[in-house]
């Protein structure tokens, strides 16, 4: 694609016109996009102009930019994705009924973790999981799940870019990651809300590497955690073999 004068390619500027929305900031003006995406204004209004004609973006009434539609017709169409939730509704539906907490499938993508589904339920506790949004590895259950049954070579990968970050916020990491693999789940007490518990297992290929987790969050100091985790560790492993996984225990 043809660079502009400042050396990106339409491409980026695409990219980090689309980047520039997340769950914090799901609309803005056409100002703000441009400053966001650090675009010229007048390259911005032409941009938006066909973005807004492919249905990659909206303009509403008020001014304000959003995502558009198009966006979650192709992400929908997503083999990747669309296989892993069609096979994890069904015990997705039977954790949310039997803990009567939010349910969350979510994926490691690019050092974080990233919300693939959310089955929400009445009266649960609070949490910050939101599809399609990211959270830090580090501050959840789902996070350290992920990583803990990742390829070694993942593993150390993600140490090497993050190692202050892990070591300040987990002194003990390997010795955490052993205990999450032995115990076939990750649990995390009041990282993101103090008065919650984060419980994930994860969802394994033939090797016994994670392809995502399964996770609920549940009072702090709840009784019902030792039967959350068997729970999920259950479902999880009928997940792997709807996939056509034998999932190791």
């Amino acid at each position: 694609m043809a660079n502009s004068p400042s050396g990106d390619s339409m491409l980026d500027r695409l990219v980090r016109i689309l980047d520039a929305f997340d769950q914090h900031t799901p609309s803005m003006s056409v100002l703000a996009l441009a400053r966001r995406a650090q675009i010229p204004t007048a390259t911005m209004y032409r941009l938006l102009d066909e973005m807004v004609s492919h249905g990659l973006l909206s303009r509403g009434k008020d001014g304000q930019v959003t995502l558009g539609l198009r966006l979650w017709e192709l992400a929908n169409r997503s083999a990747a994705t669309q296989d892993l939730r069609t096979a994890a509704l069904p015990f997705m539906e039977d954790i949310n009924q039997l803990l009567g907490q939010n349910t969350q499938l979510s994926m490691l993508h690019e050092d974080e973790v990233l919300i693939i589904e959310r089955l929400s339920r009445p009266g649960s506790v609070v949490n910050q999981a939101s599809v399609a949004g990211r959270m830090p590895v580090h501050r959840t259950s789902m996070g350290m799940a992920l990583l803990a049954f990742s390829r070694p070579e993942a593993i150390h990968g993600f140490l090497e870019r993050h190692r202050e970050l892990m070591l300040a916020t987990h002194p003990n990491f390997r010795a955490e990651m052993a205990e999450i693999r032995r115990n076939g789940f990750a649990s995390m007490d009041g990282y993101i809300d103090e008065e919650t518990t984060g419980v994930a297992a994860p969802i394994l290929d033939l090797q016994g590497y994670a392809l995502a987790v399964l996770s609920v969050v549940v009072p702090r100091g709840s009784a019902t955690l030792p039967a959350a985790a068997l729970a999920l560790r259950t479902a999880a492993r009928g997940i792997s073999r709807a996939l056509g996984y034998a999932a190791e225990s």
